[in-house]
């Protein structure tokens, strides 16, 4: 099954030349989610093949500029494009209120729903379910309210082995129950144990999203074993104080958040716009991590 994110922005909350404010998206056996929109991200959608159309449901981590700005203007251009089909919006619960003022005052009646879900930053919460996924909330440390995601892929049924299958002449009928683990009686009464008709699938793979946050333990062990961790890292530890003040992780930090919680890869981002070339956080965040890469904008990472 498909299990991808590919970024659309990386850098943090002021403007520089070349680096879009946060936003991403997940490609979970060909539904894709939104996370996070900051402003641009339209026009990164356009640039990177993304079609906006193809995407049910946005999450957004908190209500700083450089994480939703570029929503109502996404909202927007879907009522234009003739969308007719719900939208599930997960956020903070301020988030409505914003967008039903914007819609207010341009005097827009949208031709779809919007079905939001308000988020709390104060707690653990499942807020979608799926046949594919699973995603709970990350309560994390910034100085506002503020939530990151972990996206859980769903089990899948055991893998039928069909060369045992027809040699037992086994009826297609009875598939189904042996996929979902069954043994198998044959006409004459011999028993089949289900290890000899199927193999177990893939474990479920999980990708963790943590936007702005410090490196506190409160959410640890919701993102241990990760296969894919997203962890900002907006500063390098050079300027440590600046990342306390501001309730944010340095790329040392961050290396550190994946070797304790026995991430499987490192995905850095949420840069400072006063870094031009990112080499030095990815050098000092593999020094702690080596398994760790930039998120470069346009690129798609296979989890």
């Amino acid at each position: 099954m498909r299990f991808e994110v590919t970024i659309l922005g990386s850098s943090s909350a002021t403007p520089i030349y070349n680096r879009n404010p946060t936003s991403q998206v997940l490609n979970i056996n060909e539904r894709l989610y939104l996370i996070d929109c900051g402003e641009g991200t339209q026009q990164q959608m356009l640039r990177f093949d993304i079609k906006a159309s193809r995407i049910d449901h946005i999450f957004i981590s908190h209500l700083h500029g450089d994480h939703y700005l570029g929503l109502v203007g996404l909202l927007s251009s879907l009522h234009l494009n003739g969308r007719k089909k719900p939208l599930a919006l997960y956020g903070p619960a301020p988030l409505m209120e914003i967008i039903d003022l914007q819609l207010k005052y341009s005097e827009t009646v949208l031709q779809y729903q919007i079905q939001f879900t308000a988020t709390d930053a104060s707690k653990v919460e499942t807020i979608l379910i799926n046949d594919d996924v699973t995603v709970e909330t990350i309560p994390l440390d910034h100085r506002i309210p503020c939530t990151g995601f972990l996206f859980r892929e769903k089990k899948r049924l055991r893998k039928l082995i069909k060369e045992e299958l027809e040699r037992l002449n086994v009826s297609v009928a009875y598939y189904t129950a042996i996929k979902k683990g069954a043994d198998y009686t044959a006409p004459d009464g011999t028993v089949y144990p289900n290890e000899q008709l199927s193999v177990d699938s893939n474990a479920p793979r999980t990708y963790c999203y943590c936007s702005d946050t410090m490196p506190t333990p409160s959410y640890f062990d919701q993102i241990k074993n990760a296969d894919l961790l997203y962890h900002e890292a907006t500063f390098l530890n050079a300027m440590l104080d600046r990342a306390i003040e501001t309730h944010h992780t340095t790329a040392l930090q961050a290396g550190e958040v994946a070797l304790n919680n026995q991430a499987k890869k490192l995905l850095i981002g949420h840069f400072s716009a006063r870094y031009k070339v990112l080499d030095e956080l990815l050098d000092e965040a593999m020094s702690v991590f080596p398994n760790t890469e930039l998120a470069i904008e346009g690129k798609t990472f296979l989890i």
